[in-house]
């Protein structure tokens, strides 16, 4: 009678878990040969007592436990933005018995089933122990690379950040609206997102999950973009309207994100892997196939980007190559040594400059939570580009000043090209003029574009010259060099950064198509859009023997294509209409560049002698004093076809104070007497 007695009680608590599971739901936890559900298979039928003992369990914890539990010292999961900048409180070793302790002894690759079973010793397999899940084979108690689980509580409870949802702290609640996705004693633990008893729930990622995880939804449960925390940024904000939750490109099954169809089903794991992330800090997963020149453990930020922005055919429809822009002779730099892309960046107002800026990376101009596709729709200048949407700026008015988002395009760049430090030259984009009036911080773009220069192209603000521009033309043209675009130029126009910097290849001023907007990379110097050729020398006031460009093509083919987008170069040397009337000379007998005489962006210094007044600042590399008087430019609209006066030595002839030009006796050009042949 009590054998009877003691079997029912068993079957009380068993068959209630086998009516509602009317098929194999343990599916890969079903270790029985022949189930046909697992790669790993040991003798006997014995079910849920792979993991459970009915009777005497190994453990004084919960779960009747028939495992031996793991013992290793785990590295836990950290990054500066845990639980807050500066706050990097990481987990606690799992308390044996406990929750994700009782995972681990199966899921950390150390022990396997049977291994010390106390209800059947028979389960003795080795073959699961080389089943990690978590971290890198080679090092088992790594959890770096790892979703954050057995976290550090504060009195109790998960600590607040703007990004997670308020019933967390506030009730010790997600917020899954069917309340699948839970916290375990306050906490987040592995059966937080995982039912180890039934596999399919979700039919497109079995893995365990507790719901269905389609358009992340099981990480919106505690992920939360839609809150508001005043004095606080929530780096998730605009992630419901974004691209990478809205596009529904299909998604092939090269790519190796899971089961999910589309870009925005998958949505959070495109670029985030729960379990053994290639790149550790925020968990983010490797380029699918690794691209050569991208280092996973040197470059985490990049790497997910390039499974589906570097060609190839993860998506059923190709996204933009811009690993192939950024591979170009002149394309934006990847991170190098040391300088790293850290999220704290652009949180923290001292570290919004990117003072280590050789590490032009993604999520630098990019906030992939917020970015939308900009299509065939292109703002007016100077506004953000919906592709940068959310993305941190700093302020042109002061060089320091955080913006969080930055409003305008220039904004985002000022990061780097303004008053950042460690800025470099580097010979990969090319000649770079040395201008006789200059900055202490010549690469410092902020004081050269500035209001208060006497000139400069309209970026930072609108075009104010008091000099009437005739050769502008009323529409930018597209690379054709004839095709107008839809952008228009009138005297109160501004321009972006990257209507000068831009991929060769971009769609926006193409004729047919096109690659990627921005400045990722291009085959022209500088990271220009078109052409523009600098003359240069080795020795300065010599004659030019270098980039010469006599009778030069004026068409969007040739040396300043970039200039023809916006000026009518036929007029420009036409030496008519109030310009200066030696341009022909200059440029098409000499063949001397436009950057010889003028500088791309803005007067923004000045010196004596020099009036700042269309850009005139010469290039000390080719331009030379002539004697002993100094350089001087000065606009002398009183003068007959406005012929403004130089005094320098250029070109093998001497520039002279009273407008003459007579030929240069250079020391290369004497010969004393006697001595000639």
């Amino acid at each position: 009678m009590k054998t009877r007695i003691l079997a029912a009680c068993v079957l009380a608590v068993l068959v209630p878990c086998a009516l509602a599971q009317t098929t194999d739901v343990l599916g890969m936890h079903n270790l029985s040969a022949g189930s046909g559900s697992s790669v790993y298979t040991v003798g006997g039928n014995l079910g849920c007592t792979f993991c459970h003992a009915p009777h005497s369990n190994r453990t004084a914890g919960n779960g009747l436990w028939n495992q031996q539990l793991s013992k290793l010292t785990y590295a836990p999961y950290t990054s500066s933005t845990y639980f807050g900048v500066y706050n990097q409180k990481g987990n606690i070793q799992p308390p044996l018995g406990k929750s994700s302790s009782l995972c681990l002894s199966c899921h950390d690759g150390t022990v396997a089933p049977g291994q010390g079973s106390v209800y059947s010793p028979r389960m003795n397999n080795t073959t699961l122990l080389n089943n990690n899940i978590l971290g890198p084979s080679s090092d088992r108690s790594d959890l770096t690379a790892s979703h954050p689980f057995s976290l550090v509580l504060t009195n109790g409870r998960v600590n607040d950040t703007p990004d997670l949802a308020a019933s967390l702290v506030a009730s010790q609640r997600t917020a899954d609206p069917l309340h699948k996705v839970r916290l375990i004693a306050g906490n987040v633990e592995c059966t937080s997102c995982h039912n180890p008893h039934v596999q399919n729930i979700d039919l497109k990622s079995q893995n365990f999950l507790v719901r269905d995880s389609s358009s992340g939804q099981m990480c919106l449960a505690c992920h939360d973009p839609n809150r508001t925390v005043t004095g606080s940024v929530n780096q998730l904000a605009g992630w419901n309207s974004s691209t990478h939750a809205t596009v529904v490109n299909p998604i092939m099954t090269s790519a190796s994100l899971g089961g999910y169809d589309t870009v925005a089903t998958t949505a959070c794991i495109s670029c985030h892997v729960p379990h053994r992330a290639g790149g550790s800090a925020r968990i983010l997963r490797s380029a699918v196939p690794a691209l050569p020149g991208i280092d996973a453990s040197a470059d985490p930020t990049t790497q997910p980007c390039y499974t589906c922005h570097a060609g190839g055919s993860n998506l059923k429809v190709a996204a933009p190559n811009i690993y192939a822009e950024i591979s170009k002779v002149s394309g934006h730099p990847y991170p190098v040594g040391s300088y790293l892309h850290d999220a704290t960046e652009s949180v923290v107002p001292k570290q919004a400059l990117l003072n280590n800026n050789r590490h032009a990376t993604c999520v630098d101009c990019h906030n992939p939570h917020d970015a939308n596709a900009v299509g065939t729709v292109f703002p007016a200048a100077p506004g953000i580009r919906v592709s940068q949407a959310g993305v941190v700026g700093i302020s042109a008015s002061d060089g320091v000043t955080v913006l969080t988002p930055a409003v305008n395009q220039f904004e985002n760049c000022l990061r780097c090209h303004g008053t950042s430090v460690n800025k470099q030259v580097l010979p990969r984009y090319s000649y770079l003029p040395n201008r006789i009036v200059s900055a202490a911080d010549p690469l410092n773009v902020i004081p050269q574009f500035s209001p208060q220069a006497k000139s400069s192209h309209p970026v930072t603000h609108s075009r104010s010259s008091v000099f009437t521009q005739t050769s502008l033309r009323p529409y930018m043209m597209k690379m054709d060099g004839t095709t107008p675009s839809t952008r228009v130029i009138v005297a109160s126009s501004s321009i972006l950064c990257t209507d000068c910097h831009n991929s060769d290849d971009n769609r926006e001023f193409s004729v047919s198509g096109g690659g990627p907007n921005g400045p990722h990379g291009s085959i022209f110097p500088h990271i220009l859009e078109r052409n523009y050729l600098s003359s240069q020398t080795l020795t300065a006031g010599q004659a030019i023997t270098t980039n010469l460009f006599p009778a030069p093509d004026l068409t969007a083919n040739g040396p300043y294509g970039l200039c023809q987008k916006c000026h009518d170069l036929s007029k420009v040397v036409s030496d008519t209409g109030g310009t200066f009337s030696k341009h022909s000379l200059h440029v098409v007998t000499v063949g001397a560049s436009c950057s010889v005489c003028h500088t791309a962006h803005g007067m923004g210094s000045v010196v004596a002698g020099i009036s700042g007044d269309r850009l005139v600042n010469f290039d000390t590399n080719v331009v030379a004093q002539n004697g002993s008087n100094a350089i001087t430019y000065s606009h002398m609209p009183m003068r007959a076809l406005n012929n403004d006066s130089c005094t320098l030595q250029c070109h093998g002839y001497n520039h002279n104070p009273d407008g003459s030009v007579t030929a240069a006796i250079t020391a290369a050009r004497a010969v004393p007497k006697g001595k000639g042949k």
